[in-house]
């Protein structure tokens, strides 16, 4: 099955504001691992969140982490986040369960 991927608001905004060098692999690995699989979990690339009940899942792509919620046939990506930064993104945006 083949989801399709919504942008938030905020993750258009963040995915706007990376660098081409930076953008150019978060693309690959949202078309890869989100439209394919984004429930799969792995020890590098997709965790599921289960302190929180949003977002629920977390994909890694080299230094930068896109958080994201599942529903049916579809991935809303919430935000697009550096390494260093995404603890205070979570701290912000997320809602513990």
């Amino acid at each position: 099955m083949k989801y399709s991927i919504i942008f938030s608001t905020e993750a258009r905004q963040d995915y706007d504001d990376l660098a081409a060098y930076i953008r150019a692999p978060v693309r690959d690995g949202i078309d890869k691992h989100l439209q394919q699989g984004p429930k799969r979990e792995s020890k590098s690339k997709i965790k599921r969140l289960r302190e929180l009940e949003k977002p629920g899942y977390r994909l890694r792509v080299g230094d930068v982490r896109v958080f994201y919620d599942v529903r049916a046939g579809e991935v809303e990506v919430l935000g697009i986040v550096d390494k260093k930064n995404a603890d205070e993104w979570l701290r912000r945006r997320g809602v513990r369960s």
